[in-house]
C-alpha cells in the first residue's frame, strides 16, 4: 500500500484528534478488571459514542452499516485512538471483530439488518462458542450437536473458553448438524440467543484473576433455522471466514498498543537505571524493529483484505504467528526492566504478561498457523 498520507487522510486525522480531545476527558473511570457487568456498560457506552460520531464500523462496508473507510483511514483511527488512550473494543470484540464482519460477508439481507446495527450501536454483545473440552486446536473434532426439528435446531453439548459469555446477548456457535459426514463437513454456524432456555454459563477464572471466559452447557437449546449463517453443513467454510478476521485484522489495535508499551518500557528503564545495560538496550531495540515490521505487515494485511472483498487472506496467519511470540518477548522484557517490581500483581504490565502466555494458543495455535503458512503460502504438502 502507499504509506504516504493524502490531504484528505490528514484532515481525517485532525478531525479525529479534535474529537478525542473533546470526549476522552468526559469519560468515567474504567471499571475494575473483575467487574464484567460494569465493563460491559463502559464498553457499550464508548461504542455508542463512536456510533453517534460516525466512527463505528469505520472500515465496514457501507451496505453493512459501516462507513466504508479506506484501509489507511482505518489504520489512522487505530493509531490515534490508541495514542490518545481511548478505550478499545473490550467486551464488544467478538461482535465487532469476528461475528459482525462474518455476518457482513456471509449473511442474508435480513440477517445483516437484524444483527449488524445493534453491534455497531453497542446495544448487543456477542460471545464465541467454538472450542470444546475435546475440540480446541482440533476444532473440526467438535461434538456439540444440532438436530433439526421443524423451523429450529435442538442443540446439546458444551463449549469452553467462550469469550464474554456471562455478559453476552448472542453467541456465534459452531454445531455438528450431520454426524455421519467427514469432520470438516456437517458443521453449521448458528447465531444463538444467550437468553434461550437450556443455557448454563460457568465463568472460568484466568491467571490474571478475571473471568472473561466461560464454560457453556447447552441442554436441548432451540435455535431458529433462520439464525444459521450460510448453508446447512457449510459451517466450516463460514468458520474459516470468521477465523480469517480473528487472525488477520482483529489484532490490529494491539500492535499499536504494544508499540506504546515498548516506549513506556524504554522510558522506565531510563528512570530506574536499567538503561545502562547494553544487552537490555539491544533487546528493546530489536523489539522496536519487530513491532515496526509487524505494523507494516498489518498495513499490508488490511489493504489485502480490502482488495479481497473485506476478508483477510492467509497473510493473517503470518502476522498471528509472529505477533504471538513477539508479544510474549515484549512482556518478558518488561519483567526485566521492572526487576523486583515485576512481582507486584497489581502492575498492569504483569497482568498483560500473564495474558500474553495465551496468545500462542488463542485464535489458533502457533502450530496451526505454521501449517497454514506452509500449505497455503509456500505450497508444501499437507502433513499426515
Amino acid at each position: 500500500m502507499d504509506l504516504t498520507y493524502t490531504d484528505e487522510e490528514e484532515d481525517f486525522r485532525a478531525r479525529l484528534r479534535a474529537w478525542l480531545r473533546e470526549v476522552l476527558p468526559k469519560l468515567p473511570d474504567r471499571p475494575a478488571a473483575t467487574d464484567w457487568p460494569g465493563r460491559r456498560a463502559y464498553d457499550t457506552a464508548w461504542q455508542r459514542l463512536l456510533y453517534d460520531a460516525g466512527y463505528a464500523g469505520l472500515h465496514w462496508p457501507a451496505d453493512a452499516g459501516g462507513q466504508g473507510a479506506t484501509p489507511t483511514q482505518h489504520l489512522i483511527f487505530l493509531e490515534e485512538t490508541e495514542r490518545a488512550g481511548a478505550p478499545y473494543v473490550g467486551a464488544n470484540f467478538v461482535g465487532l471483530l469476528h461475528a459482525g464482519p462474518t455476518i457482513a460477508a456471509e449473511g442474508t439481507e435480513s440477517q445483516r439488518a437484524r444483527w449488524l446495527p445493534p453491534i455497531l450501536r453497542g446495544e448487543e454483545i456477542w460471545c464465541q462458542g467454538f472450542s470444546e473440552p475435546d475440540a480446541g486446536s482440533d476444532l473440526a473434532a467438535l461434538r456439540t450437536k444440532a438436530v433439526r426439528d421443524g423451523d429450529a435446531y435442538v442443540v446439546s453439548g458444551s463449549k469452553i473458553w467462550t469469550s464474554h459469555a456471562e455478559v453476552a446477548d448472542w453467541c456465534e456457535l459452531l454445531v455438528r448438524t450431520d454426524p455421519e459426514a467427514p469432520r470438516h463437513r456437517g458443521i453449521s454456524w448458528l447465531a444463538m440467543p444467550m437468553d434461550a432456555p437450556g443455557i448454563t454459563v460457568r465463568p472460568l477464572r484466568t491467571l490474571t484473576g478475571t473471568a472473561e471466559f466461560a464454560e457453556v452447557f447447552l441442554d436441548e437449546v432451540r435455535v431458529p433455522v433462520a439464525n444459521r449463517l450460510g448453508a446447512e453443513h457449510d459451517g466450516w467454510r463460514v468458520t474459516m471466514v470468521t477465523l480469517s478476521f480473528e487472525r488477520g485484522t482483529a489484532f490490529v489495535g494491539e500492535v499499536v498498543a504494544c508499540r506504546r508499551v515498548l516506549a513506556e518500557l524504554a522510558r522506565t528503564a531510563r528512570e530506574n537505571g536499567r538503561w545502562d545495560d547494553a544487552v537490555l538496550r539491544r533487546r528493546l531495540g530489536r523489539l522496536a524493529a519487530e513491532f515496526a515490521a509487524l505494523w507494516r505487515l498489518t498495513q499490508w494485511n488490511v489493504s489485502e483484505a480490502q482488495r479481497g472483498g473485506g476478508v483477510p487472506g492467509a497473510g493473517g496467519s503470518v502476522f498471528k504467528l509472529r505477533y504471538s511470540h513477539a508479544r510474549q518477548e515484549l512482556y518478558d522484557a518488561a519483567a526485566e526492566v521492572l526487576g523486583a517490581g515485576s512481582l507486584d500483581a497489581d502492575q498492569e504490565w504483569i497482568a498483560d504478561r500473564l495474558s500474553a502466555l495465551s496468545y500462542t494458543i488463542a485464535a489458533g495455535t502457533s502450530q496451526i498457523q505454521q501449517n497454514i503458512v506452509a500449505e497455503r503460502l509456500l505450497g508444501l504438502p499437507k502433513g499426515r
